[in-house]
């Protein structure tokens, strides 16, 4: 398993994209100890997310639907921005528009590929802008089956690999790699993930709780290319098979280079967002 590299961070935007290129190289010029499985376990998990760069921004419109066990819903709609950060985790914004006990609850999300991520959840009830710590980014997010952590974008710093065959999935003939968060606060012991040989798309994603039990499955359904390139899935439907319930993402309007700025996805701003 390859050996990561865990310094004392500092909060500067700059200092982190530091820490991630030097851990970067160093996983790299570590390979030589991996074993053969893992090895390509990583390259796979590289291509994938080089083959999704240069999006530089985006939005779009989503439909989230719970279903509970007895499978009866409640549908929230939403306003994603999102934008791509070079040397960093990318940064993105989530607004509640619909229904009304929702409506303008602002999630700010911004990754890091080496240490925590930084992200605020602000609750109009409460009217403050409040910091989701790193030992509750495995809870629940806003009651969906998504956790605070499975809303952050991937970065091949986050986990160690294992390349574990090859499986149809969705027809297609995909890469099965595990992956391991070297967080030490993820929900997750691990995750199977299956990748289009031809596309490198994520098709499926199981995750392990802490117990090493199967908790629950993400399945991406009709992807799109846009821009000639980058590949959007028009539904992501999460299972958790430990309680019954599940939780849909519709997506709509993707937009892309639209002309986000850094200053668009401010904590200071989350209870002005519209």
């Amino acid at each position: 398993m390859t050996a990561v590299i865990k310094p004392n961070l500092q909060k500067k935007s700059g200092f982190k994209a530091i820490l991630a290129g030097v851990t970067l190289a160093l996983v790299s010029n570590l390979s030589f100890a991996l074993t053969a499985e893992e090895q390509k376990g990583l390259d796979i998990s590289k291509e994938a997310k080089l083959r999704d760069l240069g999006w530089v921004d985006s939005t779009s419109d989503m439909l989230m639907v719970l279903r509970n066990q007895q499978g009866q819903e409640s549908i929230r709609e939403i306003k994603m921005r999102n934008l791509e950060v070079k040397g960093d985790g990318d940064k993105s914004l989530t607004i509640f528009n619909k229904p009304r006990d929702v409506k303008g609850t602002a999630f700010l999300s911004f990754s890091h590929p080496v240490g925590a991520d930084d992200q605020w959840l602000y609750l109009p009830s409460l009217k403050r802008v409040k910091r989701i710590a790193s030992r509750n980014k495995s809870g629940p997010f806003m009651g969906s089956e998504f956790a605070f952590e499975d809303l952050s974008s991937f970065e091949v710093e986050k986990y160690t690999y294992k390349y574990l065959g090859d499986e149809v999935v969705h027809g297609l003939d995909s890469f099965m790699v595990e992956q391991y968060p070297v967080d030490e606060n993820s929900g997750y012991t691990r995750r199977v993930v299956w990748i289009d040989k031809e596309e490198y798309r994520v098709q499926k994603i199981d995750f392990y709780d802490r117990k090493n039990s199967l908790l629950k499955t993400l399945t991406y359904v009709d992807y799109q290319r846009y821009l000639g390139k980058h590949w959007r899935a028009d539904l992501m439907q999460m299972v958790n098979h430990q309680n019954g319930k599940s939780t849909e993402l519709k997506w709509d309007n993707y937009a892309f280079k639209t002309g986000l700025e850094d200053g668009d996805f401010n904590r200071n701003s989350l209870k002005r967002v519209r």
